[in-house]
């Protein structure tokens, strides 16, 4: 085989293997570099191997005899006399094969120039289309964006982000009126609940507003803007209270990790966004009161890193919210966040130093001045206080649960630490107290669970790139795991989402079976009732991990379900109403959980787990102290 015929070849299957796996698979950034590169040696490889390559072959090549009477294959046993013949050699030869789908498939050249051009075109089209899913979505800046998005939703406020950079539309006003029952909507008057006198570059044109509701019920609100977006919002139940809408269950959906064109179709808007699809399909029959989105809403690395300015990263933000496929899942539906890696870089752990603060920036503007509250302090025993000025975590209460939204990025240790440092923080000393004071503080009757939400996997089962979750910071994932036990012991149980592995894993954390910190044989400090329960899916809209890589080891995280597959993956938890249990008390009622996973618009898996009972007696832990919060009894 001649070397260009070779070069061509080679280049032409490292091209279409590495197309697929980019625009197919994953968006691997250093592959774009690597198929123009190839693309820029197989075409005139290609054209040369064609040149040089005759279209024929020889098929074999015989001596032949010949005489004054005839010519003869010298063959058998005939003789002739030297003076009579003249023996010289001849070439049979035919068209080389084609092999027509070596070509198409792998681009090998061929003798035909139909093929070879073909050939040769598929690998330019392959090109082209990574080339468009690398430019085309970078080109769309969103400078012009208007949009209007349901942030946080209580039983008595509603906070709505608006961007709008066009000054002729300012002020704006925003309109509010409750539409249910049905019947009765197109009788109520619309009521001026707030507005916008003006927007400017300092916030990338954007504003929140906070929304007094007009009714202490819960009712289905619509809204409407002078600068022309509408929809629709569901007040939430308040604290304990038992939702009236929906049959009195309570859901919302959580997930994480979105980003566009994966897979890639040629066919989608340039910033699509696949997987949200699946989920428009099936909201409407869920009657979720938010979606809890655990991080990575951008993807500022992927497929290129184009800058680490302020600029950089809010253009992101506005790209994911001018894609055709955001409207129809958030037009209706709150969204409330928290940060993750893929906002800032790839396993960040650099607490807040270089790329953070122009990484924060949109997002403070976009996703922090829209979320619940900040998370309150603790200070001093079982008092709580006011938040810490600049915390980046939120703690809410509505209907049967209470919330709790980690910050796992901007406060933890280097993940090189060693896996048992006991100075190693995911959250940090301040967050770690205010989390833990929130473990501890009883709730008031009518709510029974606590929902933590964690953007990193709590399990250590995920084998790969442990350090980067909670696997990595077991000291004080010991600590967390005390305080969610004692919570059980109140009747009050725990239930972790997370997501960021782009894959599906269901874990439960039993109780140790005797007190650890007692002489051995000792009575176990919490019952199995109190055990902890961890649901992480993602992603959304992104590539999965085709290797599983969930693997159970030891008996501390318990693996109830692994699903790797799926590019759009979302759990909805529902929360169903209080049941009598034995006793006619409030205390002697129990709640519960049903979590269900879609895998691709799907319902693949579902299980349910019920509140604990309180405990009194002896395994009643003792108030929590600010002193104490390592471990220290």
């Amino acid at each position: 085989m001649l070397v260009q015929t070779r070069i061509a070849a080679t280049t032409s299957v490292i091209i279409r293997l590495a197309s697929y796996f980019f625009l197919r698979w994953a968006l691997f950034p250093p592959v774009p570099p690597l198929v123009f590169a190839l693309l820029a040696i197989n075409l005139p490889s290609f054209v040369l191997s064609h040149r040089a390559t005759p279209t024929f072959e020889i098929v074999k090549e015989v001596d032949v005899v010949v005489t004054d009477a005839a010519v003869e294959d010298k063959v058998g046993d005939a003789v002739f006399e030297e003076e009579d013949v003249d023996i010289t050699s001849s070439v049979f030869v035919r068209p080389r094969p084609l092999h027509a789908l070596r070509t198409l498939l792998l681009g090998f050249p061929s003798p035909s120039k139909l093929l070879s051009l073909l050939a040769a075109l598929t690998n330019i089209l392959l090109a082209l289309f990574v080339a468009d899913r690398v430019y085309s979505e970078h080109a769309m800046t969103g400078q012009d964006l208007s949009f209007v998005r349901i942030g946080y939703v209580s039983d008595t406020t509603a906070r709505f982000l608006i961007r709008e950079p066009d000054q002729a539309k300012l002020p704006l006003t925003m309109e509010i009126r409750v539409c249910d029952p049905r019947p009765l909507s197109d009788t109520l008057d619309w009521e001026v609940a707030g507005g916008v006198r003006w927007t400017d570059n300092t916030t990338d044109y954007t504003a929140v507003l906070n929304v007094p509701l007009p009714s202490k019920r819960q009712h289905v609100y619509e809204w409407r803007t002078s600068n022309n977006h509408s929809g629709e919002f569901t007040a939430a139940p308040g604290a304990g209270q038992s939702p009236t809408l929906h049959g009195g269950n309570f859901t919302f959906v959580a997930t994480s990790c979105m980003l566009s064109r994966v897979p890639y179709d040629p066919r989608d808007h340039p910033l699509a966004i696949t997987g949200t699809r699946h989920l428009a399909k099936v909201l409407p029959t869920l009657g979720a009161q938010f979606m809890l989105f655990l991080g990575d809403f951008i993807y500022v690395d992927v497929p290129r890193w184009w800058g680490k300015s302020v600029s950089d990263y809010r253009q992101k933000y506005r790209q994911v919210y001018a894609s055709p496929d955001w409207q129809p899942i958030a037009q209706n539906l709150s969204w409330i966040h928290v940060l993750d890696d893929h906002e800032i870089a790839n396993d960040w752990s650099e607490r807040q130093t270089g790329i953070y603060h122009a990484a924060v920036d949109p997002y403070d503007h976009y996703h922090a001045a829209a979320n619940p509250p900040l998370a309150r302090r603790a200070d001093g025993g079982s008092l709580l206080r006011g938040a810490r000025a600049n915390a980046t975590y939120f703690s809410f209460s509505q209907g049967p649960a209470s919330f709790f939204m980690l910050d796992t990025r901007s406060y933890r240790s280097s993940n090189k630490l060693p896996f048992d440092s006991t100075s190693k923080t995911m959250l940090g000393a301040e967050q770690l107290a205010d989390f833990l004071a929130f473990l501890r503080r009883p709730e008031p009757p009518g709510i029974k669970w606590k929902i933590v939400a964690s953007s990193v996997p709590f399990t250590k089962n995920w084998r790969v790139n442990t350090r980067d979750t909670w696997g990595g910071f077991l000291v004080e994932r010991q600590i967390i795991l005390e305080a969610m036990w004692d919570a059980g012991l109140q009747g009050t149980g725990v239930v972790i989402l997370s997501g960021d592995r782009h894959e599906f894993g269901a874990t439960k954390f039993p109780p140790p079976a005797v007190d650890g910190s007692a002489t051995s044989g000792k009575q176990a400090r919490w019952p199995p009732s109190v055990a902890v329960h961890e649901f992480s899916a993602s992603p959304l809209s992104q590539f999965y991990s085709p290797v599983p890589s969930y693997f159970q080891s030891g008996d501390s995280d318990v693996k109830l379900k692994y699903i790797n597959r799926g590019n759009s993956k979302f759990g909805v938890v529902t929360i169903l109403p209080l049941a009598e249990d034995v006793g006619s008390s409030v205390e002697a009622k129990s709640s519960q959980l049903l979590y269900r996973l879609y895998i691709n618009g799907e319902q693949v898996w579902d299980t349910s787990i019920e509140s604990p009972r309180a405990i009194q007696g002896p395994k009643a832990r003792p108030p929590f102290f600010l002193g104490k919060l390592f471990g220290q009894r």
